[in-house]
């Protein structure tokens, strides 16, 4: 299939890219991933792979699209961990109700 990614074309297979990823770890997947095989990667690392260019040099969404269209399943980018409660402060760090703080007797 010919697909355009940072403007040069390309022709891949759905074969190629699977033989291309074999043997490469997978990085952590922080953003939009696929999967091939039984492994998912990220997008961005799959594109540097089969593209031998820079990961700044292409978008996910032409990496997405390419490989969407070639069979694979891409997965968006994982939901962010909720933010922890911010923990009330412990009565050791409050000042005493009779303290007063900030005045200046002098």
């Amino acid at each position: 299939m010919r697909c355009v990614i940072a403007r040069f074309p390309f022709d891949f297979t759905k074969f190629e890219v699977e033989h291309s990823m074999e043997g490469i770890k997978p990085e952590a997947v922080t953003g939009v991933s696929v999967t091939i095989g039984r492994r998912t990667f990220p997008v961005m690392q799959v594109g540097e792979i089969i593209t031998r260019q820079n990961r700044r040099d292409f978008t996910v969404g032409e990496v997405r699209r390419a490989l969407t269209r070639l069979g694979f399943t891409c997965h968006d980018a994982p939901p962010a961990p909720p933010a922890a409660p911010a923990s009330p402060a412990s009565p050791a760090d409050q000042p005493a109700p009779w303290q007063v703080t900030g005045v200046n007797w002098d």
